[in-house]
């Protein structure tokens, strides 16, 4: 069975070496709806293959860290990063270019990460991320697997590699999330939310 939860988030960025010519020289942003879907051939002790309260935990942190921030790619100048840290509290580098397939692919590692770390707590079982979608705009959306989340060909993710603004980790409700998914420490979930 598939499960879906919606998520919103505001996010700014430039995709150097696209074909849009606005969009590779110019900031600008995105109203996003994030999809994450999730799959388990079990249902917990309430008949649910995840409980919706849980998604608005740690999954819930991951994509609201992008809400109302710049995303730098870092393999652009310094002189560019260094200027929108300065002026930017929320903002998050990455190393690929901020395109909709990459904010998949990046939602994917992170989210598959923490439920592989998640200690179940009502009977959840087997619970996998089958997929994430990010809509861009009304009328375009990127969809990733885990074939593609993994595929070096379309760049390598690694967690260490994702640095998120302190501004952004002073409102995590863990400081330490990322250090954990990082180190690959067990994050219990909550028996109420």
């Amino acid at each position: 069975m598939i499960i879906r939860k919606l998520f919103r988030f505001e996010n700014a960025h430039i995709v150097r070496f696209c074909s849009s010519k606005r969009c590779r020289t110019s900031i600008h942003g995105h109203s996003y709806v994030a999809e994450i879907l999730l799959s388990s051939n079990f249902l917990d002790n309430a008949g649910m293959v995840y409980d919706f309260g849980l998604m608005k935990q740690n999954i819930k942190t991951i994509i609201d860290s992008f809400d109302h921030a710049t995303t730098i790619f870092s393999g652009d100048s310094d002189e560019y990063k260094n200027d929108l840290k300065k002026h930017s509290a929320r903002w998050i580098e990455i190393p690929l270019n901020p395109s909709a397939e990459q904010f998949c692919r990046i939602f994917f590692v992170m989210i598959e990460r923490l439920l592989e770390l998640s200690v179940m707590n009502n009977g959840e079982r087997e619970v996998k991320l089958h997929s994430v979608i990010v809509h861009e705009t009304d009328t375009g959306y990127a969809q990733c697997f885990k074939e593609d989340a993994i595929n070096p060909q379309m760049g390598e993710i690694r967690l260490s590699d994702i640095k998120f603004s302190e501004a952004i980790i002073d409102e995590w409700e863990d400081k330490n999330l990322l250090e954990k998914m990082i180190n690959k420490i067990k994050i219990e979930n909550p028996k109420d939310v």
